[in-house]
């Protein structure tokens, strides 16, 4: 049977194994998971997996992406940036997730020892996510709540490592209140139109003798 003619694995197939790889990764690490042990997993063959994955990295990427109950951020035009933020990062498909948690502390350290994995991962996790927090932030600036000179490269991944780096570095789990704290008192303030501090520079100088 020629590449082409091999049955393809789809629908609720795909979908088992996709959730199987998943709880594998979560269970054992990025490091210990392997193809034989997704196949046993699901009960299908290795054969089926390469089928339709090349590689584990292809496998992981594809069930971070699209296993059902993982979390998918969505775009979300709520008029405001502190809205959309909220709507964007917070609850169940949130960046703080119970799931997202799990999964990206079972990943962490691929991306920086697998490095097939690691540009996988980059291309199609990280950047679709970046993508919605950057339309996020030119909204903001186009409705006149941001500074035009905002620097997108700084601001686009700030809340979520702020995020990560308390829950991975600090050992705390975040929830919605913290998020919206981060939101309130570091995202917005510095993201604001006019932020404080940005106006004419005083010399103190010309202060002292004005105030003669």
């Amino acid at each position: 049977m020629s590449p082409v003619e091999r049955p393809r694995v789809e629908g609720d197939r795909e979908d088992e194994i996709l959730r199987a790889t998943v709880d594998l990764l979560t269970s054992v690490g990025y490091d210990r998971l392997t193809m034989d042990a997704v196949a046993r997993e699901a009960r299908a063959s290795k054969a089926t997996l390469y089928r339709r994955w090349e590689s584990k990295a292809m496998l992981v990427i594809d069930a971070l992406m699209r296993s059902k109950g993982m979390p998918e951020i969505e775009d979300v035009d709520t008029g405001s940036l502190r809205g959309d933020l909220i709507a964007t990062f917070c609850g169940k498909h949130g960046i703080i997730s119970a799931k997202t948690t799990s999964v990206l502390g079972a990943v962490v350290t691929a991306v920086s020892t697998d490095p097939e994995f690691a540009a996988i991962f980059r291309e199609r996790f990280v950047a679709p996510k970046a993508r919605v927090s950057r339309n996020i932030y030119k909204r903001a600036i186009e409705r006149g709540e941001a500074s035009p000179d905002l620097d997108l490269e700084i601001i686009v991944p700030a809340l979520a490592g702020v995020c990560l780096h308390r829950m991975f570095m600090i050992g705390e789990q975040p929830d919605d209140a913290t998020v919206e704290r981060v939101i309130d008192n570091l995202i917005l303030p510095a993201v604001l139109a006019q932020p404080l501090g940005t106006g004419p520079k005083s010399n103190p100088r010309t202060k002292s003798r004005n105030a003669r």
